[in-house]
């Protein structure tokens, strides 16, 4: 298996496409892991059980995201002292990194168990919810610190080019993940708490799988457990990158808490049918995000190797990937809308709200793609505070007060869910100013 992929040379959009084809189905075998949870406890446990995993699902995006963005800094570095061949840069990089996702993930864990109901209140979570809210929640975030492990060693993997290893011990997390689910849940009966147990245990498969090889390659990535600290000048610089895009995936999900809050206003009938619709899309934009995530390695490679007009056509040749493929994707779920939906729960009035949902939101998929895969350009450039700022205004202020006005003005879902295709318009609209305007393309791997 080749273990790295040099893309500062070749035809642009076969490197991309090649290396974003693992991350598309490592990131597909990712979402299975609360997916799975989803169909088994909608199916078998009922959708009330469905409604207290997605209220759930917005509170762990939210806790979680800031750590695995804050990280994601060490892959931008990582990647630039690659495209540069500074193998001393690099050994400092992804050890500085590891620290970085071994501390974090200690945190996330303790403060997640201890604050589960705060926040749950704190949403508006129904009663009648809010205890399998909470155990589901707890569980999840007792096994986080293993999440946190698994993304960093993926990261530096995507980062030097090797989407294909982290596939692999996907594959096998999620096919755990099934077999636990099913015994969990149906053969065992252990409710929502067993779904959970199950996403724990598979995150940990995953993460012993994928640290493992990273202390047993050969490759100039290869981690020392000796040499896992923080050096200096590279946790600054890492903070410094990471921050922002952890930040950035903060405000993401405290616009997402907000919509889920006006979403539980609505009752248990619209909030499983929402936490179903969610479900398909983070299918549905794996590929987009997937592209992006290629974007940001390309983009990192290539400035580290100084070859700034190379940058300048992998980003045109991302976006019209991204746009393609959203089209594509959103004529198809609009047709099979019924089918796709029904898989999730029998119960008729869920389905049709998970229906109209997905039939609304899909013509608009190609204004999210544009807005993702320019951020992540950014991103691989180092300009994640731009990013921030981008997301900051379109994704969680616009959001907070559309929402605050439009529930004023009338208690619609109709008004509350034009919320999502207006901000990433906005989104969208500020991204290319700004990378028609800015000076993006600079390096900030530097010295060590």
């Amino acid at each position: 298996m080749k273990k790295t992929t040099i893309m500062t040379e070749g035809t642009i959009w076969k490197k991309m496409l090649f290396f974003a084809i693992p991350l598309i189905m490592g990131n597909l075998f990712q979402q299975l892991y609360n997916t799975v949870d989803s169909i088994i406890v909608g199916n078998y446990v009922g959708s009330k059980a469905l409604a207290a995993v997605g209220a759930s699902g917005a509170v762990v995006n939210l806790l979680v995201g800031f750590f695995v963005g804050a990280s994601a800094g060490g892959g931008i570095i990582i990647s630039q002292f690659f495209g540069a061949q500074d193998k001393e840069g690099l050994h400092k990089a992804v050890h500085t990194t590891v620290a970085i996702s071994i501390v974090a993930g200690i945190v996330l864990t303790t403060a997640g168990i201890l604050l589960a109901p705060v926040i749950l209140r704190a949403m508006g979570t129904p009663a009648e919810l809010f205890q399998d809210a909470v155990v589901y929640l707890r569980i999840f975030f007792a096994g986080i610190v293993f999440s946190a492990i698994y993304n960093m060693a993926a990261g530096i993997l995507n980062a030097v080019g090797n989407s294909k290893r982290s596939l692999i011990y996907l594959i096998i997390a999620a096919i755990a993940n099934i077999f636990l689910d099913l015994l969990f849940v149906v053969v065992l009966k252990m409710g929502i708490a067993g779904a959970a147990f199950a996403t724990v245990i598979s995150m940990f498969i995953s993460s012993v799988l994928i640290f493992l090889f990273l202390t047993r390659t050969d490759e100039i990535y290869h981690v020392r457990i000796r040499d896992i600290r923080f050096y200096d000048k590279l946790l600054g610089r890492i903070i410094r990158v990471g921050f922002p895009t952890g930040i950035q995936n903060i405000v993401i999900s405290v616009a997402h808490v907000f919509v889920q809050s006006a979403v539980n206003s609505f009752g248990s009938v619209v909030m499983a049918g929402y936490a179903a619709y969610l479900r398909i899309d983070g299918f549905n934009l794996l590929p987009v995000m997937s592209i992006a995530m290629a974007a940001s390695t390309f983009t990192g490679q290539n400035i580290g190797a100084g070859k700034l007009e190379r940058v300048k056509k992998g980003m045109f040749t991302s976006a019209a990937m991204g746009i393609v493929y959203a089209v594509a994707s959103g004529i198809l779920l609009m047709l099979f809308a019924p089918q796709v939906i029904g898989v999730f729960t029998s119960d008729r009035e869920v389905v049709e709200c998970g229906i109209y949902l997905m039939r609304f939101f899909c013509p608009f998929y190609w204004g999210i793609a544009i807005l993702h895969i320019l951020a992540g350009t950014m991103r691989g450039a180092g300009k994640t505070k731009e990013a921030m700022f981008i997301f900051l205004i379109s994704l969680c202020l616009f959001r907070i007060i559309w929402i605050g006005v439009a529930m004023a003005v009338k208690h619609s879902v109709d008004l509350l869910m034009m919320v999502y295709p207006t901000s990433w318009f906005l989104g969208a609209a500020l991204s290319i100013l700004y990378i028609w305007k800015g000076n993006w393309n600079s390096p900030v791997s530097g010295g060590t």
